[in-house]
Parts: C-alpha cells; sequence; structure tokens
C-alpha cells in the first residue's frame, strides 16, 4: 500500500478546511499544510489535525507556495487540495482502492475536479487534474498517468 502525504495552502479559510480535512482524514498519511498569512481562525482548525503547519510569506505566487509544502511531504506519494475541496464518500471508496492497488511505476493520477455547479446542486463543469504525484518526482517529472 503506497502512503500519501495531504499537502496545501490556505489563507484565512476557518469556515472551509475542517471540512476538507474532515473528508480525507481517513485517506491520506501525513497532513502539510503551509500558511501564507492567515489572520482568522484557520491555524487553529488545522491543529485539530496536524502541527505540520509551516509559514510561508506570500509572494504572489501559487507554484512557489505549493512547492514549498510539496518540500515538507514525507510519504511517497504528494496528494493536493484547496481548502474548499473535499473527498465525497464515493471518491473515498477509489481513494482507499486506489492507495491498496496503485502500480507504484505510475507517477501521476488524474482526478475529476468539479469546478461549477448548478442551483440544484448538480456539475455544470469539471475536467481532470493531476492531484496525486509520486514525491520524488516532483511535479516536473511526471511521466506516466493513470486515471480514477
Amino acid at each position: 500500500m503506497i502512503t500519501v502525504s495531504l499537502c496545501m495552502i490556505v489563507k484565512n479559510e476557518e469556515d472551509t478546511i475542517g471540512r476538507c480535512l474532515d473528508s480525507v482524514k481517513e485517506v491520506v498519511d501525513e497532513f502539510v499544510i503551509v500558511d501564507t498569512g492567515s489572520s482568522d481562525n484557520t491555524k487553529n482548525v488545522i491543529k485539530k489535525y496536524t502541527n505540520n503547519i509551516y509559514d510561508f510569506k506570500w509572494i504572489d505566487d501559487f507554484s512557489a507556495a505549493r512547492n514549498f509544502a510539496f518540500s515538507k511531504a514525507t510519504k511517497e506519494y504528494i496528494f493536493w487540495l484547496d481548502a474548499d475541496d473535499i473527498l465525497l464518500p464515493e471518491d473515498i471508496k477509489k481513494f482507499k482502492f486506489l492507495k491498496k492497488n496503485l502500480d507504484t511505476s505510475i507517477d501521476s493520477v488524474t482526478m475529476k475536479y468539479n469546478i461549477s455547479f448548478d442551483e440544484y446542486g448538480n456539475i455544470t463543469t469539471s475536467y481532470r487534474r493531476n492531484r496525486l504525484v509520486k514525491r520524488e518526482k516532483n511535479l516536473n517529472g511526471l511521466d506516466l498517468s493513470m486515471s480514477i
């Protein structure tokens, strides 16, 4: 079974971060949270899940902050989310299966990413994104892709 670090960059996410972390706590082995200057209760919410909270001075560069988060990960694979993302119950089942069965020669796994919904909660726009990457390859060294 592979091991997974969840890496996130956050700022002023006290209203959403708990829901996100609750949705993934069964499937990740490590939380790595990088705070880019929260002035609310975000860090206190995160401390209920992990002490792996790192400060990063915001330099108007999402990739720099995300790469800093990735540099703190210690597990085989890195899973990244935004604070308002969640895994639904059916996705948790898929993720658990993936952890048990992923061929470790796979460097990257793309996942469906829903970005907009109608007034009834139906998905109106989605696309695929690399969400799980082999730590040793970094995001720039991806060779292979597998879909979930």
